[in-house]
């Protein structure tokens, strides 16, 4: 099995009522994404952030983005890299 693994930097988080989401940064890739997890219902997915949206207006609003880029929010599919913080 061919693992992709990424270091990720958080530059922002937030929880609120079991909901946990986190701004990244991916210097490898030169890209963002916000990652949003459920503590009650085990659901995660991400969403990156596209050269002409506002890292912040996705980090508040992840749910929205991810309908609009037709991510589903129920499970990030098994097929996602490995994504590992960096200290």
């Amino acid at each position: 099995m061919n693992v992709q693994l990424m270091t990720m930097r958080e530059l922002h988080h937030r929880m609120n009522n079991g909901i946990h989401v986190r701004l990244l940064w991916s210097e490898t890739r030169g890209q963002l994404t916000v990652s949003v997890s459920d503590s009650r219902t085990g659901a995660s997915f991400a969403v990156d952030v596209l050269d002409d949206e506002k890292a912040m207006d996705v980090f508040h609003h992840p749910y929205a983005y991810a309908a609009f880029h037709g991510i589903e929010t129920s499970a990030i599919p098994e097929s996602e890299p490995e994504m590992r913080l960096a200290a």
